[in-house]
């Protein structure tokens, strides 16, 4: 066997292993999303059985129907839960974004003093986890008058998603030459022109990854939602997976085809933007 076919067969040897390895990833990450799939779908006694049923027996849509069935009958008010999953993700997502866009904007154009310091502190609060808000929000919004509503939630959702979009948004524009910009004015556009019709295109793709990571974590935070939210005015869906759950009883099928319901809005949203999600992480990955 001569050198040629030796390293063709190792890079065949290779690509195969990367290939079965790549396979064994997805298939670890995709078995919970699988599985709760499946559990919506059978019987509590496959969903409790030990060892698991990994083959479900026996297939029904009643968990389904008895969501959509209405209160007392079994079920949950999902559409007033989806309604206000949507209401306080999407316009959370929107006033982040804004601000994640002028933030990034500034510290990636602008030099003032003690700027260093400001994004620092900005990014150290992401380290607080959102559990630990939660009493002390509590406290805060009882004396406002603000628990139990869209409005309260919204604030504390675009607290915790502005530090990350700033961040994440400042990696793009850095990525901009100013000299684009420059040209543009010397062509007789103004400041806002030149960032709308130049720059704002080309970081794009960044403020793409920005939104469908904010609107991903309002869509799915629990912790704080469980603590200021009451009614079904202003639960969300994570909230609503509670409603399942009795003093001695849990179920389980119901609760799974809650969280279909959840993860199929996420993955559309993933699925329309993914084009620029993929050119966003891969064009900020590393940052001037």
């Amino acid at each position: 066997m001569n050198e040629n076919t030796k390293a063709r067969l190792n890079g065949l040897l290779l690509s195969a292993a990367h290939k079965i390895g790549l396979f064994l990833a997805m298939a670890v990450i995709c078995l919970p999303g699988l599985w709760i799939v499946l559990a919506s779908f059978r019987p509590t006694v496959e969903i409790m059985a030990k060892p698991p049923v990994w083959i479900p027996g026996d297939l029904s849509f009643d968990a389904y129907v008895a969501m959509f069935s209405g209160v007392g009958q079994g079920g949950i008010p999902v559409i007033e839960y989806f309604r206000n999953s949507l209401i306080v993700s999407v316009t959370s997502t929107a006033i982040a974004l804004a601000i994640g866009m002028a933030g990034g904007y500034a510290f990636a154009r602008f030099r003032f003093k003690v700027k260093s310091s400001i994004f620092l502190g900005l990014m150290l609060t992401r380290t607080v986890p959102g559990i630990a808000l939660s009493l002390p929000l509590f406290f805060v919004y009882s004396k406002l008058g603000v628990i139990d509503t869209h409005f309260g939630l919204i604030m504390a959702y675009v607290a915790l998603n502005v530090p990350f979009t700033i961040w994440l948004i400042d990696g793009f524009f850095r990525q901009v030459p100013k000299d684009l910009a420059e040209a543009a004015q010397i062509d007789g556009c103004t400041r806002w022109q030149a960032f709308w019709q130049v720059e704002f295109p080309l970081a794009g793709p960044g403020i793409a990854s920005a939104g469908i990571f904010a609107f991903l974590t309002s869509w799915n935070e629990f912790a704080l939602a469980s603590q200021l939210t009451r009614s079904v005015n202003s639960k969300t869906l994570p909230v609503g997976l509670l409603d399942y759950t009795a003093e001695f009883t849990i179920d389980w099928r119901g609760m799974c085809a809650l969280a279909v319901i959840m993860i199929i809005p996420a993955l559309v949203l993933t699925f329309i933007v993914q084009k620029h999600l993929v050119s966003g992480l891969t064009s900020g990955a590393v940052k001037g």
